[in-house]
């Protein structure tokens, strides 16, 4: 499947709430940076790449390579409720994590939803 392909169908995925819409919005970032005519295989050297250098998710969100303030990730995977009750990100999501740790898990479920999408073109 080229990146092309996977972007529509990426796009055309049924979301149900706004982490879904955020892990949607995360799998398109995580593929800018690959041509469009290029072959995906959801191989261990694809998700590497998309990785871009970092050893695992949570080195990619508390790298920097993704969103860096707790108001921005607060916005992109929380519902309006959620919002609120976290005062748009000044609290944290909940007792065990940081924003940026909810940010790698959305993180790497946005990688498996493109493997996902890739392997199931096969």
């Amino acid at each position: 499947m080229t990146i092309k392909e996977l972007r529509k169908a990426i796009e055309n995925e049924k979301t149900r709430s706004a982490w879904d819409n955020g892990k949607k919005v995360y799998a398109l970032e995580l593929l800018e940076d690959f041509p469009e005519d290029q072959e995906f295989y959801a191989s261990p050297a694809d998700k590497k790449t998309l990785l871009n250098g970092a050893a695992d998710w949570n080195q990619y969100s508390w790298g920097g390579c993704s969103l860096i303030y707790n108001s921005d990730i607060a916005e992109r995977l929380c519902s309006p409720s959620e919002l609120k009750k976290t005062r748009y990100g000044e609290r944290r999501p909940n007792s065990r994590e940081e924003w940026l740790d909810t940010q790698a898990r959305a993180l790497f479920q946005a990688c498996n939803m493109i493997c996902r999408i890739a392997r199931s073109s096969v």
